[in-house]
């Protein structure tokens, strides 16, 4: 595994990469959380009610990376709080700089 990836469950597709995710949906605000079991974790502002939290996580991915919403995709686990979600235009490298994921922060 690439060292840069930090433990992270990263793949480098064509054209972008996909990264694992763990939402907490119903959250006072939309961040990401900390690292946890391979996933990167996000709150989320939005209930998870009628695609209302996928939309938000969509959002604020492609806001934190810089691309345009259609770029972002969850690819599995749209009904669950464990999702893969596919980023296109993006390198692993790229990924884990905007969203400060190369940080070896383990205070959080």
């Amino acid at each position: 595994m690439d060292e840069l990836t930090a433990g992270l469950k990263i793949q480098e597709v064509d054209g972008g990469v996909v990264l694992g995710v763990k939402v907490v949906p119903g959250s006072s605000k939309t961040a990401i959380t900390e690292t946890l079991g391979g996933m990167v974790k996000i709150k989320i502002a939005a209930a998870a009610e009628k695609g209302k939290a996928n939309r938000c996580l969509v959002e604020f991915l492609a806001q934190q990376l810089g691309v345009k919403k259609n770029s972002i995709s969850i690819i599995k686990g749209k009904a669950s709080p464990i999702k893969d979600v596919q980023v296109l235009g993006v390198t692993v490298e790229t990924l884990l700089n905007k969203l400060e994921l190369n940080k070896q922060d383990e205070s959080k």
